[in-house]
């Protein structure tokens, strides 16, 4: 079985014809169409409904720059109206959604909209990934710094596809997999990532660091849920600095909308004021935040230093 429960392709790899780079699929060929065709190049699938308006600005913009690659990338487009069971098992939540698959896996993805350039350098990465996809050994350890850096620059979309060269080579290199997850989550494509937490091999799951992963994908649910609180709760603390549990609220919505270092700063002013509220919990919450952004995260270590003083000094 494949990634989201499809039939994993193992087949010849199909040619496609010069005339077919851009075309419609659904439940019955997305299999044939797209994941096997993932075999030979990259497909781009565009999820998307007649009602949507992003939807309309995006496709032309999409069918333009893949016809402009010269049958480099193809692209297949998804009605899901039409096809609700196929968005339903590639946990499409919303549109336009564009996925790319190489190689049978997807490699990158975004959601909403996007400019023609950011379309044209995403395909341009594709064409990279697929000319380099030899059976040439690549140096893991350089690579892993490289995707790291590539993440902390805000390009995760080309750190997942480091990180997926890495797995074509070693399979159970968890440094990778939980990598894929947590370029995933920065991008807001938390049902892809849960798919990967979901259906992560054995030799993964039992690795002590896929809980790393399993803990960023459930601080990012539970973001979601926060997201858009922080005005009234900023207010609330505002009036009463002493109110550990909004305070406790207010960081979980700053994390939900990005401010990490404001989350984070929030926690260490309740430790600082009564380390044992609520059993400790914003020292437990400090370190759920610090092992889901990744231990050498800069955040994480300059965190990790003051509530130590905190707690020791």
């Amino acid at each position: 079985m494949g990634l989201f429960g499809l039939n994993s392709p193992k087949e010849a790899k199909p040619q496609t014809p010069p005339d077919d780079i851009v075309f419609d699929v659904g439940t019955k060929d997305f299999e044939t169409r797209a994941l096997k065709a993932s075999m030979d190049k990259p497909v781009i699938v565009d999820f998307w409904a007649p009602w949507c308006g992003p939807c309309r600005q995006l496709m032309p913009v999409l069918e333009g720059e893949v016809r402009a690659a010269n049958g480099e990338v193809i692209l297949a487009k998804v009605n899901i109206d039409e096809n609700p069971e196929l968005a339903q098992a590639l946990r499409i939540q919303s549109v336009p959604t564009v996925m790319a698959f190489f190689q049978g896996q997807p490699v990158t993805g975004f959601t909403g909209a996007r400019p023609a350039s950011e379309i044209k350098n995403m395909i341009a990465q594709l064409v990279k990934l697929a000319r380099s996809a030899k059976p040439d050994a690549i140096d893991i350890p350089t690579a892993l710094k490289q995707a790291a850096e590539l993440i902390a620059q805000g390009q995760e979309q080309y750190a997942q596809e480091l990180y997926l060269q890495i797995l074509q080579q070693d399979s159970n290199n968890i440094d990778a997999y939980v990598g894929i997850v947590r370029a995933l989550i920065s991008v807001g494509m938390t049902e892809q990532a849960q798919a990967y937490v979901d259906q992560a091999p054995e030799t993964i799951s039992k690795q002590s660091g896929f809980t790393a992963a399993k803990t960023a994908l459930c601080l990012a649910l539970e973001a979601q849920k926060n997201a858009g609180a922080i005005g009234p709760l900023l207010k609330k603390v505002e009036a009463s600095p002493a109110d550990h549990q909004a305070r406790f609220d207010l960081a979980a919505a700053q994390f939900a909308g990005g401010d990490r270092a404001g989350a984070i700063d929030n926690l260490l002013e309740i430790v600082r004021r009564d380390r044992a509220w609520n059993d400790e919990a914003a020292r437990k919450e400090l370190l759920r935040y610090f092992e889901a952004m990744g231990f050498a995260d800069p955040l994480s270590v300059e965190g990790r230093k003051k509530l130590s003083r905190l707690l020791f000094s």
